[in-house]
Order: C-alpha cells, then structure tokens, then sequence
C-alpha cells in the first residue's frame, strides 16, 4: 500500500518507554496531526519517522520499502522543524536551494525551482532578501519551501506553528493545508493545538503515554471520542457519570434520559456530551434540576454554567438563541440521546 505504515514501532530509553507498540497507516497524499500534550510522544514518533531516532522494535514503511535502518537523507522527506532553522548567513534563494545544491544540482535548475516555490508560497521576488529582514510568517514560508525543494515523498512538520501569534497562525494553517491539498504531499505535523489539528488534518492521531488512543477523522474524533481522555483532550465537553437500571436505561444525576441504552451488561460508565448538545429548560419532569453559577459572554458565544447536585456543566449557544437565564436561577437539563457518547469508566 503506498504511503506511510508504523508497525509496532516502540522507542525506549533505558527504562522508560516514550512510545508502545504504535500501529499506524498514512494513504499517500494525506494530512495527518500528532496530537497530544507535552510528553505523550509524537515528537519522539515523528523523529523515528525522520530517521533522527532509532525505533527499539517494529518497523517504519514507506511506499512498501521498510526505511526503519535507511539515513535521514536517504529517505526522501522533507521537514521543518519548530526553530525553523533557517540558515543566518544566506538569502532567502540560497536557503530554499541548500538540498539542491548539496545534491549537485546545476544553478540554472536551482533558480528555476527556488523561483517556483516562492511562487508557491506568494513571496516572488523574494531570493536576495536577507533571512533576517523577513517577518514571522514570511520566515515560516521560507522553512517550507526549503523542505519542498527536493519535491519529498514525505513532509513533516514538528509544531511548525507555535511561535507566531494566533491571528497569523490561524491564517498559517490554512495556507499549509491549501498548499498540501495542492501538492498532493503525504503530510504528517506534530501538534499540542487541539484546533490546529481539527482544522487541518484528513486524520487526527490522540497519544497519551506514548500510545494511540484514537486515529481517526476529526468529526470522528469530536463526535464520537474512543474514551474519556480523548473526550476530555479534544475540545470541551461534559464528563458525567450515570448508572443503567434491569432494562439498560441510562440514569443522569438522579434523572433517566429517555432514548438512551448503555450497551448491555454496562452497569455503570460516563456520558460525553458537548457543551453545545445541553439543552437548558424550565425545570420539570424528565429534566435534571441544575442551579446557574456563571455566564460568560465570548461575543460569538455564550457559556452558561450550571450546578447539578456536585457536578458543573457548561451549556453553549449562540448569541441569537442566548438562553433567558440569571445566576442563582432554577433550570433544567435536558440531553439529547443522539449528543451522548457512552463510555466506559
């Protein structure tokens, strides 16, 4: 199959084990994030995948060849690091045209290619500035054309992202994945930003404690989280505990929710909702008495927190269906059974 494919790579260093037997596949010409917070792996994952760390077992595959043992230059990938690591000393052209170079490639053909890609990244005419004179993003662009001078099989990408402000970084992402969508390149970033792989990627990989916890594609991961730390990680949601009766209905501080099973023989688990899938009512039958603690007005959204017996919940709406509601009042919870995800304790 062509593409990237991790068989049971694990990395270990002395004791301790920074990746567990991860199994993973990349379709050529896909976007894929690492997500996770700090220590999870995904740097020590994409650093096995470039061929700066040695894998302690499994096997690394690129369009079918394993690569686990091939040098970083020899396995035709591109990358940029966080730093960027932009050469100081030379021009924009002379950064973007290194690999070309180093490979003896002939000066007329490096211009015509460093010529290309400014094209590409919209900053023609560009070569000769010094490196020193661009700005945050113009530098950014630079450090991705100069991975894609050679025209990689495979681009990866370690938290390209974190050093501009977030205005500049949100345009930033979508002129990568424009720019990715255009090349057709298989793309792999490294990422802690739960929105910048949410709005990027074909596939979202969650690690926690250097395992996957879930690939999958971003409204799989959103709408349909594997377990609580996924559903915890990825956005904001609610994690509430609840208890099935004989007939496997599902009981939510002290309330049934009707039209919602546990699957069978699950006594007891953890319900998933989103805070836009809570539904504030008049109290009454059928709905979870909660008391309001707090409203914060983000402009284009509104967060309304509740108190239901020890547990807060945050309801979400938009400005235009903004709940008539005070702190201190009386309301009711109502949740839909198609907004609840089911998962185990």
């Amino acid at each position: 199959m062509s593409g990237l494919a991790l068989e049971n790579v694990t990395k270990e260093f002395g004791s301790f084990t920074a990746v567990k037997n991860v199994d993973l596949t990349v379709p050529h010409g896909t976007f894929v994030c690492l997500l996770g917070p700090s220590g999870c792996g995904k740097t020590t994952l994409m650093r096995m995948i470039a061929g700066l760390d040695l894998p302690t077992g499994g096997a690394i595959k690129l369009d079918g060849t394993d690569i686990t043992r091939v040098p970083t230059h020899k396995r035709e990938l591109g990358m940029v690091f966080q730093s960027l690591a932009l050469f100081p000393h030379l021009s924009v052209g002379e950064n973007i045209a290194y690999s070309l170079r180093i490979r003896g490639t002939g000066k007329e053909d490096q211009k015509k290619r460093v010529d290309e890609l400014l094209s590409m990244i919209h900053l023609p005419g560009y070569a000769d500035r010094p490196v020193s004179k661009l700005s945050g993003g113009q530098r950014q662009r630079v450090a991705i054309a100069r991975a894609l001078a050679i025209s990689p099989k495979l681009f990866l990408l370690d938290e390209p992202l974190s050093a501009l402000d977030a205005k500049l970084r949100e345009a930033m992402q979508v002129e990568l994945r424009q720019l990715q969508q255009r090349l057709g390149i298989t793309t792999i970033v490294v990422t802690h930003d739960q929105r910048e792989a949410m709005t990027m990627a074909d596939t979202v990989v969650v690690m926690n404690g250097g395992e996957i916890r879930q690939a999958a594609a971003p409204v799989e991961i959103y709408r349909r989280p594997a377990d609580t730390f996924v559903a915890d990680f990825i956005g904001m949601t609610n994690l509430i505990d609840f208890t099935t009766d004989s007939a496997g209905r599902v009981t939510v501080l002290g309330t049934a929710v009707e039209g919602l099973a546990a699957p069978g023989g699950l006594a007891r688990g953890v319900l998933s909702v989103r805070p836009e899938d809570v539904h504030l009512t008049a109290p009454g039958p059928g709905a979870i008495a909660a008391r309001v603690t707090f409203i914060r007005d983000l402009g284009g959204t509104i967060e309304t927190f509740v108190e239901a017996g020890d547990k807060q919940i945050v309801a979400v709406s938009m400005p235009n269906a903004r709940p008539d509601v005070h702190v201190g009042q009386e309301v009711g919870i109502r949740l839909s059974p198609e907004a609840c995800v089911v998962l185990k304790s």
